[in-house]
């Protein structure tokens, strides 16, 4: 299911037009992206939690030379699946 499928999906379930069903999901994916900015955990009981992590500076190895390089330390997106979800998936929908 891609973008647009789930979006038609939604105004189909809620009786709402493509445009309207597009403007609040883009609104809620907004609002899970400065959450996440802020460093904040986002929790959707039932379904999961998105929350950021860090990573350390490390060593590494270019690909391509072999060459030894350092890879700078970064932050990650994290989704810890709840348990709902899980149960969903595992009973095959």
């Amino acid at each position: 299911m891609n973008k647009t499928e789930l979006i038609a999906a939604i105004a189909a379930d809620t009786n709402l037009s493509k445009a309207d069903a597009a403007r609040a999901f883009d609104s809620a994916l907004g609002h899970l992206a400065s959450a996440l900015t802020k460093g904040e955990t986002v929790q959707l009981l039932g379904f999961g939690n998105f929350s950021v992590s860090a990573r350390a500076e490390r060593s590494g190895r270019n690909p391509s030379t072999g060459e030894p390089m350092t890879i700078k330390a970064s932050k990650a997106v994290k989704f810890t699946a709840g348990k709902a979800l899980k149960d969903a998936v595992n009973a095959g929908g």
